[in-house]
Parts: structure tokens; sequence; C-alpha cells
């Protein structure tokens, strides 16, 4: 007998006797009320900025008051008379020059500010990464306490690309240095609409 099939024999003999059932998960605590001040707070501690904007008016005032130099581009049509749109099947390296990105959203989880977006949010995976800047905005009722309610609501669904992004690009292994902006947007902006 090989060494090979001497391994895969122990492997073979060494199965789980008797299998044990999976934890019951819905015994997580969940605090419903405080999700959108937990979500705020936790954004904040991470590099993000939340800003609460009852409509997208609210989001025009604050891009006034807080100008981009520079490329704006977003898919949501209610703001395009302040952004170009964002060219769907495109070279990527053609959104080298974009300043800021405004997406939307489609939940976010409290307990660690990721925001679950989906190609269909902005039609060019690279957008949220390419860019300087990035804004997403959100509903703010559309938030989940956790990460296992995050994953209950994503049963199901049909979707190409989607990723959960947690505040602006940083990494700490340089010199044990925060770096913000390393390999993605430098800052986040999270619009948090109702």
């Amino acid at each position: 007998m090989s060494v090979r099939d001497q391994i895969l024999a122990q492997v073979r003999a060494n199965q789980p006797v008797n299998e044990r059932p999976l934890p019951d998960l819905t015994s997580f605590p969940v605090r419903t009320s405080e999700v959108l001040d937990q979500f705020m707070t936790v954004l904040s501690s991470i590099g993000g900025k939340p800003v609460q904007v009852k409509d997208y008016s609210g989001i025009e005032t604050y891009l006034q008051e807080n100008p981009y130099p520079g490329r704006i581009i977003s898919s949501i049509p209610a703001l395009q008379h302040l952004a170009d749109p964002i060219p769907e099947n495109t070279d990527p390296h053609e959104l080298a020059n974009v300043e800021l990105a405004i997406i939307t959203g489609t939940f976010g989880v409290a307990e660690n500010s990721a925001i679950w977006v989906t190609e269909a949010n902005f039609q060019q995976r690279a957008v949220p990464f390419i860019c300087q800047h990035l804004a997403v905005v959100l509903p703010a009722d559309a938030l989940v306490a956790n990460m296992h309610q995050a994953y209950e609501r994503l049963q199901g669904q049909e979707y190409g690309f989607g990723v959960f992004i947690a505040g602006p690009s940083k990494t700490a292994d340089i010199e044990q240095s925060l770096v913000l902006g390393a390999h993605g947007a430098r800052t986040m902006t999270v619009f948090l609409m109702g």
C-alpha cells in the first residue's frame, strides 16, 4: 500500500461517528431600536462619515457645501444634474480620474457598518474601488443588526456581483501605521436617507 493510500485509509477510518446539529443562530440578541445609532457610531470609528438626509435635495445641499474638485459620477437618476452617469460596459481604466462616485446600497449592517452593494447598483464593478471618494445612498430603514441577519436577507437572491463595503479603504500593515485609501477609496460618506 502506498503512503497516499495509507493516508486516505486513515482519513476514511476517522470520520465523525455522531454528527451534532448546528447551533441555533436565532439566539443572537437583536436590538432594532439601536441599529441606526450603532451603524453611525461604527462607521465613524472606522473612518467613514455618516450623513443623515431627508431626501436627494439634502445630498445636493451637502455636495454644494462640501464640493469635490474633479469628475463626479453617479448611478442615481435624481442626482444626474450633479454628476455624470456611470458609463456601462466601459473599460475600467476610463474611470481612473473619478474623484467622487455616488452609488446606492441595498442594506447596511449595524454591527460593522458594512453596506451590501451589487453590480446593479452601479453598473461597473470597479466603480467603488477606483474612485478617490465614495458616497453611498442608503435608506435609513434598510439596516439589519448583524451579519447573521444580513446573510438571511441574501438567501435566494440572484446577482452577478455583490460585495459588503465598510468604510474607506485602509491598511495598517505598513510600519504599523494606519493608511486610508491605500487600495481603494480614500473616504466614504454614507447618506442615510429617511
